[in-house]
């Protein structure tokens, strides 16, 4: 994506307003495509993203700022105005080498509950 979109304010810039970025619906179209629309939404693979990173005891603001949440804490939201990049570059690192070990089959489903294997 360098090549395409290092130059924009993000990654994945709509194609309409790049000054603007894409929105959910091409991500939840390829996923249909890879006959995953009935058990996966884009929303889902954040909540996942998130749920993983909070059982791996990463700052919860710093997840939050990965994710491009808004706190909805008004006090905090008007003091608080780290960016936390170097956290948010360690924790996409982890994310990465994490996909990688689950795809490659070393990601250890043991002591969680009830865990179920779509296929």
């Amino acid at each position: 994506m360098k090549p395409i979109s290092s130059h924009r304010e993000y990654i994945f810039a709509s194609n309409k307003n790049p000054k603007s970025h894409v929105n959910s619906q091409p991500a939840n179209m390829a996923l249909k495509r890879m006959r995953f629309g009935r058990q996966l939404v884009s929303h889902g693979l954040r909540a996942l993203a998130s749920t993983t990173m909070n059982e791996q005891s990463f700052n919860p603001d710093v997840i939050e700022a990965a994710l491009a949440h808004v706190d909805r804490n008004d006090v905090k939201k008007a003091y608080n105005h780290a960016e936390y990049l170097e956290q948010q570059r360690k924790l996409m690192y982890w994310w990465s080498d994490h996909i990688t070990a689950a795809a490659e089959g070393h990601v250890s489903l043991a002591g969680k509950k009830n865990p179920k294997l779509v296929g």
